[in-house]
């Protein structure tokens, strides 16, 4: 079996602004009155659609509201995102996801997005980091029902990129998922994929005991050996991890 596509997370693997996203989160609640917890982004909203994350944390709290109520706090995190990366001039990518991608590239296999973030705030970060081009297919979170840990963003990836390229016939164990939380690691192995832990937002530790292959950092990622390891040779997983 060949490594044929390459699917990335986004909020923490290609873009270091989950740090943003708590403080946006924290920020809806006030304007809701109600309070913020300590810990309580990371414990449920890493990895998870805005919102699967913003439902949770109102029902926590016994607030019950309806779906287009949730869809508009929704539509109104998205503004301040984009208002507040207006003002950032150099957006805060991660080490190695630029020399990972020309690797990519190289092996000529496509590349996928798959991500719990709004669809408008992907494509923002894309052309600003001038990879758009680089990603032929985006899952958004608003474009699925179900968020990681559920499989449905990765599947549908599979569908796109085979629906962006007809030729390709891609099937998900021909996949590999680059995440950096539980939740997509949850996701991609339940689609059928491997995946790649990578601890921009877990310690290493925790990565290493869910992921297939486990790193530091995007740059201490060998796509060779990885390609060599879906072709059946017989390295051990230790010899990729940092």
């Amino acid at each position: 079996m060949a490594l044929r596509a390459v699917l990335f997370d986004f909020n923490g693997v290609i873009i270091n602004d989950e740090p943003l996203h708590q403080k946006l989160i924290e920020q809806l609640l006030i304007e809701e009155n109600l309070r913020p917890k300590p810990e309580e982004f990371r414990a449920i909203c890493l990895g998870r659609s805005d919102r699967a994350c913003i439902t949770e944390l109102l029902a926590s709290r016994g607030r019950v509201v309806s779906a287009d109520y949730v869809e508009g706090l929704i539509a109104r995190k998205s503004r301040a995102y984009v208002e507040q990366l207006a003002a950032i001039e150099k957006l805060p990518s991660y080490p190695g996801l630029t020399d990972l991608i020309f690797q990519i590239r190289a092996a000529q296999l496509p590349m996928a997005v798959v991500s719990g973030a709004v669809r408008g705030e992907i494509e923002l970060v894309l052309e600003r980091l001038e990879l758009a081009p680089h990603f032929s297919v985006i899952v958004a979170g608003n474009e699925i029902t179900n968020s990681k840990p559920d499989p449905e963003g990765y599947l549908t990836g599979v569908e796109r990129l085979n629906q962006h390229y007809p030729d390709l016939h891609l099937k998900p164990e021909e996949c590999l998922a680059i995440e950096d939380t539980p939740a997509g690691i949850q996701a991609a192995k339940a689609a059928g994929m491997q995946v790649v832990g990578v601890a921009n937002s877990y310690p290493f530790h925790m990565m290493q005991r869910q992921s297939n292959w486990a790193v530091d950092y995007l740059s201490d990622l060998e796509l060779d050996r990885v390609k060599q390891i879906f072709a059946g040779e017989k390295l051990g997983f230790r010899e990729i991890e940092a």
